[in-house]
């Protein structure tokens, strides 16, 4: 049978005809895709208004820190980290609110806010940071495998030369000090050759040897 095409009239009232029994799918697409599209305006919207009023907060908190009012600090800390645990000013907050627990000596607040950083960092850098901090506070506290097990899970970042002196402390605390050698070796390569706490690190890594000369 031979085909015949259809005249322009014809693929017209076909056209016309499809468009008749799929103009409910057709609003409801065009409708979803506008709802959509708006929808993710006001998401993206919503956000940065979020973010700017989190870092509101944390400038305030800054200003607090400054005037060294721990109590103003804590407070904001606290709604950043309750209203605005998703963005890195609440971390960044609960490291400041560390920092004055540190300097109360107030170890085990040190470590909560620390801890709390680390938990919740979203950015490698951030809780790379948060975790250098902690370790050393669990060093402090006299808990060198606690800070070992948590240097030995952080993201790569900048701080290498910190996570070997660290790890050097927590394995001369464990008397591991063939371990620890190495450990400090490791943070002197990775130390500029001006950085200032080079010498001391250097020391540490000396005493080892002389402590293991002394007890051959």
């Amino acid at each position: 049978m031979a085909f015949e095409v259809l005249d322009e009239h014809e693929q017209g009232e076909l056209v016309q005809k499809w468009l008749r029994e799929n103009v409910l799918t057709i609003l409801i697409g065009v409708g979803l895709g506008l709802v959509l599209i708006f929808g993710w305006q006001q998401w993206n919207t919503h956000r940065a208004r979020h973010n700017i009023d989190a870092a509101t907060q944390f400038d305030v908190l800054t200003g607090d820190a400054d005037k060294k009012d721990f109590d103003a600090v804590k407070q904001i800390a606290e709604k950043l980290k309750t209203d605005y645990g998703d963005t890195p000013y609440a971390v960044l907050a609960s490291m400041r609110e560390a920092e004055f627990a540190v300097q109360r000596a107030d170890l085990d607040g040190a470590r909560a806010g620390l801890d709390w950083a680390y938990q919740h960092a979203g950015i490698d850098a951030l809780k790379a940071l948060a975790g250098v901090r902690l370790a050393r506070v669990e060093l402090a506290r006299k808990k060198p495998q606690d800070a070992l097990d948590l240097l030995a899970k952080l993201p790569p970042s900048a701080y290498t030369a910190q996570i070997g002196e660290l790890r050097g402390d927590a394995l001369v605390a464990l008397d591991r000090k063939a371990e620890a050698r190495t450990a400090y070796s490791d943070a002197l390569a990775n130390l500029d050759p001006n950085a200032s706490n080079r010498a001391f690190v250097q020391m540490k890594l000396n005493d080892l040897g002389a402590a293991e000369n002394k007890g051959s």
